[in-house]
């Protein structure tokens, strides 16, 4: 084989550059397995390198059906980057491996590809040929007995990529289209609402004491008497309790309703929502 058949079998395997591939056949003496290893250790030093970067863009995958449904984020630096071929075909069979492993994230970064590589193994060799920092973010797969899972993904890239996607889980007998209709625009509540939590009690303590002092350090000067302070401090948190939980903030489609309103008086009262999990590149 000639050498530059070799550079472009090694280009090929390895995807990188000309020159790496050229330098590394002639350190290997024209051994091709031998320079896929020596483009390797180089590639990790590349990437070890760019993981000190900011990785605030990339996509977000959803997988699985209505019973079983898993979501994972996969970061790198740019939107060029989330719309590049190598990425977009690494994220899907990524989501695809996180399902079956039901986002144990140990059990992935161990797991092997279609390549036979291990999934960290082609996660350096992803940021070597793309040239930025790439990271597997959070991740979350929802199966709850008894329940149906409906999804939403805004700003859609490909199939089952997005920017943001929301999994919803609820607890019926009733599978009816309307039951699944109201899913799909639960989900799509939690996307443009944000909510903290499903019920008040279920926001985490650390959020409540911030909150707290937040409303605390905006009173302290008002001049107004302590007891009137500590009843407006009451209401603060109250409002913002009511509009950070998902039972209590105002419904989507209709603002002058409740989302327990909504469950309530026009979908079906036996309905429980189990859990949500929300996913938006870069917050």
């Amino acid at each position: 084989m000639s050498d530059l058949n070799k550079v472009k079998e090694l280009r090929k395997a390895t995807g990188a550059g000309f020159k790496d591939c050229n330098n590394a056949l002639k350190e290997a003496n024209g051994d091709i397995q031998k320079s896929i290893e020596i483009l390797r250790v180089k590639g990790i030093s590349k990437a070890s390198k760019k993981m000190n970067r900011e990785a605030n863009e990339g996509l977000v995958a959803l997988s699985g059906d209505d019973k079983n449904t898993s979501i994972i984020e996969i970061n790198c630096e740019t939107d060029f980057v989330a719309k590049n071929n190598d990425f977009l075909t690494f994220v899907q069979e990524i989501s695809e491996i996180n399902h079956k492993l039901s986002s144990n994230r140990d059990k992935l970064i161990k797991a092997k590809m279609k390549n036979d590589e291990t999934v960290e193994n082609n996660l350096v060799n992803l940021i070597s040929k793309i040239g930025e920092k790439i990271t597997i973010g959070r991740s979350k797969t929802i199966s709850i007995k008894d329940s149906i899972n409906c999804t939403y993904m805004h700003s859609v890239i490909k199939d089952n990529l997005s920017k943001l996607a929301v999994i919803t889980s609820i607890s019926t007998t009733n599978t009816s289209e309307k039951i699944k209709l109201f899913g799909k625009q639960l989900a799509m509540h939690v996307a443009a609402s944000n909510p903290l939590s499903i019920n008040s009690e279920d926001i985490e303590q650390e959020i409540i004491e911030k909150e707290k002092q937040l409303i605390s350090e905006e009173l302290q000067n008002t001049g107004k008497p302590e007891n009137i302070i500590s009843k407006i401090a009451e209401g603060k948190l109250k409002k913002f309790k009511e509009d950070n939980c998902l039972m209590t903030q105002n419904w989507v489609m209709d603002p002058k309703k409740k989302v327990k309103d909504i469950i309530s008086e026009e979908v079906d009262s036996k309905i429980v929502i189990n859990d949500f999990f929300r996913l938006k590149i870069g917050e």
